[in-house]
């Protein structure tokens, strides 16, 4: 260990990289031969999760509670609301973010566990009404203005939300449509928005509407990916748990290929990329 030490204060940046790389893929594989057959000394964690993330994290939660005998209370939000708790001393053992920066921004305070920064997921913008067939392919509504309010998550606090605003001034509407913008405080709230009728239309999460592949209800226009900067989520074990077998499981289930494999059927795009 003293070795591996020296070595990654002396050697470059991109090698200590490399080195955090392999340190998870030795622990991911570990836990895929290791951990799942059960607990004698199960925990309950406490884990952040941003609210475009919910339907799939509670299905990834379940079957690791299942296979692990583990406990995971689950909270929803903000990622800006969660970044300030944390930093306030919640006690989060795990954070899902709907972005980097805020990690980023943890683990330069020194409140993640080293090394464990890793984009679980990037996340699809769709503008979404609940009426079938009230936005087309070239969303007309919303370049001719024919709606009553337009949801989009407070861009103060939502990453979605700063990803609606992009697109908006991508396509020279922000001005002409921001008297009918109705701001949900996270992407959850956006959706119940649009959901309920209070606003005709709105940018959410496509993770929120889809099922199977397809448009569960109303209408949608996916956003095309040039519009809007990539929303790489990120996630980090934080320090509050870094002393717990289960927050380490959690955070190396997560990795597996089946979870993988399971945030891709919400919509979601993941990569091999870390970092």
């Amino acid at each position: 260990m003293q070795q591996l030490w020296m070595y990654s204060i002396l050697k470059p940046a991109k090698d200590r990289l490399l080195i955090g790389k392999l340190t998870r893929g030795l622990a991911i594989v570990g836990f895929s031969f290791g951990c799942f057959t059960g607990n004698a000394q199960a925990e309950q964690i406490q884990v952040a999760v941003a609210s475009n993330f919910m339907a799939p994290m509670k299905v990834i939660v379940a079957n690791f509670e299942q296979r692990t005998g583990h406990h995971v209370q689950l909270s929803f939000g903000a990622s800006g609301k969660f970044y300030a708790q944390i930093k306030n001393g919640a006690p989060f053992h795990l954070f899902l973010s709907a972005d980097q920066e805020k990690p980023m921004a943890l683990e330069r305070d020194g409140l993640v566990v080293p090394d464990s920064r890793f984009t679980y997921a990037l996340g699809s913008l769709v503008l979404w009404s609940s009426k079938p067939g009230f936005i087309d392919t070239e969303a007309s509504v919303l370049r001719r203005g024919q709606f009553n309010k337009l949801a989009l998550a407070n861009p103060k606090l939502a990453p979605y939300g700063v990803a609606a605003v992009q697109v908006l001034e991508k396509l020279n509407l922000r001005q002409t449509t921001e008297s009918k913008w109705v701001q949900g405080e996270n992407i959850a709230q956006t959706f119940q928005f649009v959901s309920t009728g209070n606003a005709e239309l709105g940018f959410i999460a496509l993770s929120q509407v889809i099922d199977n592949g397809k448009i569960k209800t109303g209408s949608a226009w996916l956003i095309p990916e040039e519009l809007y900067q990539p929303i790489r989520q990120d996630a980090v074990w934080l320090r509050q748990g870094e002393n717990s077998e289960a927050a380490k499981a959690l955070w190396q289930f997560l990795q597996t290929e089946s979870t993988r494999q399971l945030i891709k059927r919400y919509g979601y795009q993941v990569d091999n990329e870390q970092n």
